[in-house]
């Protein structure tokens, strides 16, 4: 599809739409009250697949127990198990803390600006690496998410099916609001939940539309048990966890296999743990 250039008076009326709606009822999180680069890096980590309003209380409760960087990278990955445990996708926790450690050793314990260099980190792709140069930057990323694709589809796109995430890209491009990049991204985002309890999801539209696999017997439901249950009560085999999470044993020892494959737990005579 050829590249659509929109005119400066619908660049503005859209702008004036978007931040007249988060003016006036914009949602309130305790990562928007803040420019802490660790602060920020900490949400978008934990934002990655699990709703705002679950990651509110985690997010409170880690900066209590690992206020800065360096105190992650130096604390025990059962720590960090055990703290992260309840957001769901476990491999973010190591994630974080190896990203943590690499700011300490790398960067003297200063989280970069630079798009590209947070991209390298682990765990942090494209969109999360713009996201945290933005917002504890403020600086004019190009950035998409589920949210910000709903809006962008409904006010561009509403009679079009297939909508390419490069072409709604090149229209974010178009519209950023440069005095206040960070204001902009959070109104888009809020304006795109609102569209999502007022309408059909627009984002079925996108040719990048994908349904949630389900959790119940599922891989990641055995992984999370078994991450849960040695983050808590500390070595066990696998029988015993079978137990204690009424997960079968069978589907357990698949999901500890590549758990050890991936250094996330350790086994010793078949005992498990969490890796140190």
């Amino acid at each position: 599809m050829e590249k659509r250039i929109l005119d400066p008076e619908t660049v503005q009326s859209f702008q004036t739409a978007i931040l007249e709606n988060y003016h006036a009822s914009g949602r309130s999180f305790p990562w928007r009250t803040t420019r802490n680069p660790y602060h920020i890096l900490v949400s978008e980590m934990m934002l990655q697949q699990t709703q705002t309003e679950r990651v509110v209380p985690k997010y409170t409760r880690w900066l209590e127990v690992f206020p800065d960087a360096r105190t992650l990278s130096q604390a025990s990955l059962q720590d960090v198990y055990k703290e992260w445990m309840g957001l769901g996708y476990n491999r973010r926790a190591r994630y974080l803390q190896e990203t943590c450690r690499i700011i300490t050793e790398t960067y003297n314990g200063a989280i970069p600006s630079d798009p590209e260099q947070l991209d390298a980190l682990p765990g942090i792709g494209p969109y999360t690496a713009r996201a945290i140069s933005t917002f504890a930057f403020g600086l004019p990323n190009v950035f998409i998410e589920t949210n910000i694709r709903s809006v962008y589809i409904f006010f561009f796109y509403p009679e079009v099916q297939e909508v390419t995430d490069k072409e709604i890209l090149e229209l974010i491009e178009q519209t950023q609001y440069l005095p206040d990049p960070r204001t902009w991204y959070y109104a888009l985002m809020d304006y795109g939940a609102v569209l999502k309890k007022k309408t059909a999801n627009p984002n079925r539209k996108s040719a990048h539309y994908q349904t949630q696999s389900r959790f119940e017997g599922s891989n990641r439901q055995a992984r999370g048990a078994v991450l849960k249950y040695l983050g808590i009560h500390g070595d066990a085999a696998v029988s015993v966890i079978a137990d204690h999470s009424g997960i079968p044993a069978e589907r357990l020892d698949i999901a500890v296999k590549g758990l050890v494959h991936e250094g996330f737990v350790a086994e010793s005579d078949g005992i498990y743990r969490i890796s140190r």
